[in-house]
């Protein structure tokens, strides 16, 4: 390897230092062409997307452009061609090495295009979820890594079948070392196929209501009530118990408890909750829902109140409605009850002196 090292670097220097300070020239003229674009393309456009549309096509553009003038500049010298080591039955080169890398570089910046300029329209046109939306684009970005990989590879004349040595190697990997990172990875494919939780989802995990913000390759992170960031691996959402308040359903059964005072008219208290519940939807919250309609349960006799209970539902879960809206209808209740002279009482005891 050292022998191989130091004829390297003897064909090198037999190209001169003009040779190299030419390649210099030209990699500072290319970015200053491109500094140049970018600057006469703000005076020329005012919409902000038409400018960052354009000035994605030309980072494209000179990358592509710094890409082929590297390869047809370096070739001259032939070295990216040298055998470095023999991996299998291919010989691995430099210009397989920058190949497979500037690939894979591509294929992730085509899978990003497609999915922010052109997933977007068909998700738009055929009314598909949040959590669909995001199944589709990770497993439209592997799809496209892999596939981009397997060409390039294929391309520059590289043996698949010396894989199989990396494969045999990478089993026993697996099989001593890797074992909790390849069952999150399998746990992943299976939650974006299976879809037992998705992005958007509200869950409760070891009693933390939190919602799920993005399932990537090892692990889901979900984002609690506090907005602080929970990372849970994939496997857990196959092998243990949690709620997902938004698995087939994404209404929401609120609850709100009052007492009134013992002597009060309780079908008169049974009225004027439900009017509580249907007036605060007329007037503010229309996302409490008619069907399932309101209810009303007179739960027990308390120590100190007759104790009610006030079902009711709302269409979709987010924090803002599950929190606000009970406290609006508390503000609701305490206004209906003094109109009409509805005692919420306090505890109270009577102690008898003799």
């Amino acid at each position: 390897m050292v022998e191989r090292i130091m004829d390297w670097l003897a064909r090198v220097d037999n190209y001169g230092i003009s040779f190299w300070m030419g390649a210099i020239v030209g990699f500072v003229i290319i970015l200053a062409l491109r500094a140049g674009l970018k600057k006469a393309l703000k005076k020329v456009t005012t919409n902000e997307r038409t400018e960052l549309f354009l000035t994605t096509v030309i980072n494209w553009l000179t990358l592509f452009i710094i890409t082929v003038y590297s390869f047809s500049y370096i070739s001259r010298t032939g070295l990216i061609y040298r055998t470095l080591f023999t991996f299998g039955d291919t010989d691995i080169t430099i210009f397989l090495i920058i190949t497979v890398i500037f690939s894979l570089f591509l294929a992730v910046k085509i899978s990003n295009a497609v999915r922010q300029y052109i997933l977007p329209t068909v998700y738009d046109k055929y009314g598909l979820d949040r959590g669909v939306q995001t199944s589709m684009n990770t497993f439209f970005h592997y799809l496209i890594v892999t596939i981009a990989v397997l060409i390039a590879v294929s391309s520059v004349g590289f043996d698949l079948t010396s894989l199989t040595v990396f494969a045999s190697v990478l089993g026993v990997g697996i099989g001593f070392g890797l074992q909790n990172i390849m069952s999150n990875f399998i746990s992943g494919l299976i939650i974006l196929f299976e879809r037992p939780i998705k992005a958007g989802d509200r869950i409760i995990v070891d009693g933390t209501i939190a919602d799920v913000e993005e399932i990537k390759m090892r692990a889901t992170v979900v984002r609690t009530r506090l907005h602080e960031r929970m990372i849970i691996p994939n496997s857990y959402f196959l092998e243990e118990k949690f709620v997902n308040r938004s698995y087939a359903d994404t209404r929401l059964r609120l609850t709100v408890q009052v007492g009134v005072a013992y002597g009060s008219d309780v079908n008169r208290v049974k009225t004027l909750l439900k009017e509580s519940v249907l007036e605060l939807r007329e007037e503010k919250w229309q996302n409490i829902l008619d069907d399932p309609s309101p209810r009303v349960f007179f739960e027990e006799f308390g120590d100190s109140s007759l104790d009610f209970t006030v079902w009711f539902w709302i269409d979709t879960q987010t924090e803002e409605r599950e929190f606000r809206i009970p406290s609006d209808l508390r503000f609701k209740i305490v206004e209906k009850f003094k109109d009409n002279n509805i005692e919420i009482p306090f505890p109270q005891r009577d102690i008898h002196i003799k």
